[in-house]
């Protein structure tokens, strides 16, 4: 889905939108730094199986995904990410790597991070390593209604809770003996 199928997708909606046109970013975190807007606002689109079936979950790009706790969130046994030999044709014309966060469109169930979606917009890759798009919030909710989750995901770098802390895991394990 090039940029001007989005851009389409988003008139026939009577979305507003901005391209933006950047040097080539491989990454969630590149693109934000090309397009100086916060890692925050920036959609990091991550292909999944989730129980054998193909899913797309979206997050900051600021934040990492903890894969146990997003299984326990989706009441899944397995979640694993696809291989990119399985979905590439899922996404016509887009470059590997820079599928729009838009999964409804290509026929798969979206989940969003609630972290994300309480920004006031969203930029994303617009289907290349070298264009992006950026909408507000409200519009992406209105357009994709992704499945908002509140857990299974991490900024790197974060302070771990005190239950995670060596010590207070040393104090349970004391007293479970």
């Amino acid at each position: 889905m090039p940029v001007k199928t989005l851009k389409d997708v988003l008139d026939n909606e009577s979305i507003p939108y901005q391209c933006i046109t950047h040097p080539p970013g491989f990454t969630a975190q590149s693109l934000a730094h090309h397009c100086q807007v916060p890692a925050d606002q920036v959609a990091k689109t991550v292909i999944i199986m989730l129980d054998g079936e193909m899913a797309m979950l979206v997050l900051p790009a600021s934040f990492r995904i903890r894969w146990d706790r997003l299984s326990d969130v989706l009441n899944s046994d397995l979640i694993e990410l696809a291989d990119e030999e399985d979905f590439t044709d899922r996404f016509p014309d887009c470059e590997v790597g820079a599928m729009p966060p838009l999964g409804n469109l290509f026929g798969m169930p979206v989940y969003c991070s609630e972290t994300l979606t309480l920004e006031p917009q969203i930029t994303f890759a617009a289907g290349s390593h070298t264009e992006a798009m950026q909408i507000a919030m409200e519009d992406y909710l209105r357009l994709v209604k992704p499945v908002e989750i509140s857990q299974g995901f991490i900024r790197p770098g974060a302070k771990r809770p005190a239950w995670l802390s060596g010590k207070a895991a040393r104090q349970r394990k004391a007293r479970a003996s």
